[in-house]
């Protein structure tokens, strides 16, 4: 097989959650791009009409479907749903989330935040920070897992973040949390899910201009800002992430599981201000 061909996701049918805007999005245009049918999960209606009819419009096999992950029997009948319609389904990406907001020191990292304290953080939004970024996610993983097990074939790859594994102090705790815990879920469902051909993986991202948390990554000057922080001196765009969303969709990734995969711009490497 020529190392082109194990890229290829001709049929696949896949689901995509949070995937009407941001980095969910880009996951469906490249799977959709390559010739995969693609459902696209989302509460934000408008923006999933919107996104979807674009993508069909460049011939793509693209549907919508208005589902808040955190609804797990509304979840589960939306991938009985579109397994049924394409009878089989290869591919989910775990993908919705939310950006809880402030934490305890302002995003510039340059003076603390009283609102955002952990003595300040109340339980509403702790729990809808858990129950959407990290129980939404798990609920995300079963469906998937019913359909697939079956067939036993399967890809899953469930959105974390580079807040997986380290403290991003201008988000807030719930998300810390949230996110470590998808990333060692994510691990836990890749050894039990292993013996059925089922890989399960995840994408770290790093600061990447999404709609999220208001929108404020859409800011040219925070976008400057922020990329001094980073080592190859950027914040990611959505582009930045679908070759890798691409890879372990398609056969190219066969032998990769519980793997949590960072793109970050070299975050992770530390900080050179030069």
């Amino acid at each position: 097989m020529k190392a082109a061909d194990m890229y290829k996701v001709d049929g696949y049918g896949a689901i995509v959650t949070g995937g009407a805007s941001g980095i969910g999005l880009g996951f469906a245009e490249v799977l959709a791009e390559n010739g995969a049918r693609v459902t696209v999960l989302d509460v934000n209606r408008d923006g999933l009409d919107r996104e979807t009819k674009r993508l069909r419009d460049k011939g793509w096999d693209v549907r919508g479907m208005t589902v808040d992950v955190t609804d797990h029997a509304a979840l589960d009948r939306a991938f009985d749903e579109t397994a049924g319609l394409y009878g089989r389904l290869d591919v989910c990406f775990a993908n919705a989330g939310i950006d809880p907001g402030i934490g305890f020191v302002s995003i510039d990292r340059t003076r603390r935040v009283p609102e955002g304290a952990i003595e300040n953080y109340d339980d509403a939004r702790w729990n809808r920070v858990i129950e959407l970024n990290l129980n939404g996610v798990f609920a995300t993983i079963r469906a998937a897992a019913r359909h697939m097990k079956p067939r036993r074939s399967g890809r899953i790859v469930v959105t974390t973040s580079m807040a997986a594994m380290e403290i991003e102090a201008g988000i807030g705790a719930a998300y810390m949390a949230a996110k470590a815990g998808a990333a060692h879920l994510m691990r836990n469902a890749a050894l039990e899910l292993a013996k059925y051909q089922i890989t399960v993986n995840a994408i770290a991202p790093g600061w990447t201009i999404t709609n999220i948390g208001a929108g404020w990554m859409q800011d040219k000057k925070v976008q400057d800002e922020v990329g001094q922080w980073v080592p190859l001196r950027r914040v990611a765009s959505t582009e930045d992430l679908k070759g890798l969303a691409l890879f372990l969709a398609s056969p190219a990734s066969s032998y990769i599981t519980g793997a949590q995969i960072v793109v970050d711009g070299g975050c992770q490497l530390g900080n050179v201000f030069d």
